[in-house]
């Protein structure tokens, strides 16, 4: 999307505009208008709470949470109004990309895949990630967007930069509808929990990041699962992880600092502690036994 201001864009090329409102070079509004460009795929990051979107063109009204995002396509130029509740800064970054910058990426007469993702990218299933709830941004979508936003170089740099943390966020993107779509094919929600959770528990999961892929309420997720399997989530996560370092600490070759992360801890202490509680003794004592 690309505001009807255009002299506010943070880069702007023949394929990609970038556009930021609410930040300290912006003017402060608690209302705005936006236009979608004919043939565009428009990334929307909403960074304000309760922030309403309205199309003017087709009636469409969604309300978002901040930290929500969208990608949507739109074949005409359309346009819409945001505004937020108790006339708090409005604040979102907007990303539009051109048609063939897409298509020339993704080459999807090369393959069924790429086919495919442009297909549910043509026809906006990319919108809501589970009963018409947009996806929240994830950790890395946060980073990327402040790399953008803090880049100073300009030219030939800026044009290969810019593009590669687009590409990074759409990969990131279309993990996470992937993730989804496994989620939602695997039948009740303790098994779709125990399912996420045996193939992540690796990574730095918490109940509220399961909720979110999952789109089910935390405490729900919480009680329905210790009704199944009599143990808590986070309870079972850490056995798998204690289970899984056990049997990497007798390989000496491999530091402790890797086997936490290996494990899904960021930080080494953490993992001790834990591996300490579960065993009774130290990963270091351990290996030297």
């Amino acid at each position: 999307m690309k505001n009807q201001y255009n002299k506010g864009a943070l880069f702007s090329s023949e394929d990609i505009t970038i556009t930021m409102q609410g930040d300290l070079a912006s003017r402060k509004l608690s209302r705005a208008g936006i236009i979608e460009s004919r043939s565009s795929f428009n990334l929307l990051f909403l960074l304000s709470p309760n922030i309403h979107l309205e199309a003017q063109d087709c009636s469409t009204k969604l309300q978002f949470k901040k930290n929500q995002y969208i990608l949507h396509y739109s074949s005409e130029e359309t346009q819409a109004e945001l505004w937020t509740e108790n006339q708090e800064i409005l604040k979102y970054l907007q990303i539009r990309l051109d048609y063939h910058f897409i298509t020339h990426l993704i080459h999807p007469e090369s393959n069924p895949e790429s086919a495919e993702i442009l297909e549910n990218m043509i026809t906006n299933n990319f919108i809501f990630l589970h009963k018409e709830t947009p996806p929240y941004m994830t950790v890395e979508m946060h980073m990327i967007l402040k790399e953008i936003l803090s880049y100073s170089k300009k030219g030939v740099l800026q044009k290969l930069f810019i593009e590669a943390k687009i590409i990074k966020l759409l990969i990131l993107i279309f993990e996470q509808f992937s993730e989804k779509n496994t989620i939602e094919n695997t039948p009740k929600n303790p098994t779709i929990i125990k399912k996420y959770i045996d193939e992540n528990y690796h990574k730095p999961i918490t109940v509220e990041k399961i909720a979110k892929v999952i789109g089910i309420n935390q405490n729900t997720i919480r009680k329905e699962f210790k009704a199944q399997y009599h143990t808590t989530i986070s309870s079972y996560i850490s056995d798998l992880r204690m289970l899984k370092a056990k049997k990497l600490i007798i390989k000496k070759d491999i530091l402790i600092k890797e086997i936490a992360i290996e494990c899904g801890y960021d930080y080494v202490q953490n993992f001790t502690r834990a591996f300490k509680k579960k065993f009774g003794v130290s990963p270091e004592k351990l290996r030297i036994e």
